[in-house]
């Protein structure tokens, strides 16, 4: 069961066909900015995600207007003020904005309209793979309130767009919009309005989850394993990893493909 605080509504929650979670922050009012209780939430919700074995893949949105604005800047100084630290993440997988330390074993999917802004943009870096929409608007806004990327920024937008344009967007605090976003890979897919949105992510989430899940997760887990790793040691992991999969799932697909199965685009129903 996917908890969710009942003493509050800033999470919605959704699953479509059994395995695909959709997961809407509802803070319409305050463009979908984070506070302890919605932080919470994700934190939560994420790691139940992640041990149901139904439940192969999840979309992180946002309700109304925005994706996510980042954190409440309301909130931040009544946390502090009644005591809330901010833990390192030495000493626990709980980031401010709740699930961006988390390592998750399956794909995230981020579906982006208007500002994905700030800790926002904190969250999409932390997913998988990013679909916006041609009015999304990105950058790292919390640098003229002198408020500090701390739920990963920092790292996650040099692996994925390259320090140069990282440090562009980390220095000025500029906004970006979607056509730039997917030039410089901040985004994968663009699509024209809010209307075609979660029907593409459902689609795309449906593309990954067609595939066998074993070798998927394998390689993901790599890709992701490699950036802590030296080159030899990376490569031993792939092997191991690589391995294991071949074993249960690649065999028996390379048996398929000679007899025909899964050629020419065609899916494999099982493995």
């Amino acid at each position: 069961m996917i908890p969710i605080n009942k003493n509050d509504n800033n999470i919605l929650i959704e699953i479509i066909d059994k395995n695909i979670l959709i997961i809407k922050i509802n803070r319409n009012s305050s463009r979908n900015s984070i506070n302890k209780e919605t932080a919470d939430d994700l934190y939560n919700i994420f790691k139940e995600f992640d041990k149901d074995d139904n439940l192969l893949i999840s979309i992180l949105c946002g309700n109304g207007d925005n994706f996510c604005s980042g954190a409440d800047l309301k909130e931040i100084p009544k946390g502090i003020e009644s005591g809330n630290k901010i833990l390192s993440p030495k000493e626990t997988d709980y980031a401010p904005l709740g699930c961006t330390r988390l390592q998750l074993s399956k794909p995230v999917i981020c579906s982006i309209d208007g500002y994905c802004v700030a800790g926002g943009l904190e969250l999409a870096l932390w997913c998988d793979l990013r679909v916006a929409t041609k009015s999304s608007t990105f950058g790292v806004f919390c640098r003229r309130w002198g408020v500090p990327l701390i739920d990963g920024g920092t790292i996650r937008l040099p692996r994925l767009i390259g320090q140069s344009r990282a440090m562009d967007l980390i220095l000025t605090g500029r906004a970006v919009d979607s056509n730039e976003a997917f030039q410089i890979g901040l985004v994968n897919r663009i699509v024209e309005s809010k209307d075609q949105l979660m029907a593409h992510s459902i689609t795309l989430a449906k593309q990954i989850i067609s595939n066998p899940q074993q070798t998927l997760k394998s390689d993901r887990k790599s890709s992701l394993d490699q950036w802590s790793l030296n080159l030899n040691d990376a490569l031993f992991n792939e092997y191991q990893l690589g391995l294991k999969s071949f074993l249960n799932q690649g065999l028996n697909g390379s048996i398929s493909f000679n007899n025909g199965l899964g050629r020419h685009g065609h899916p494999i129903s099982k493995l």
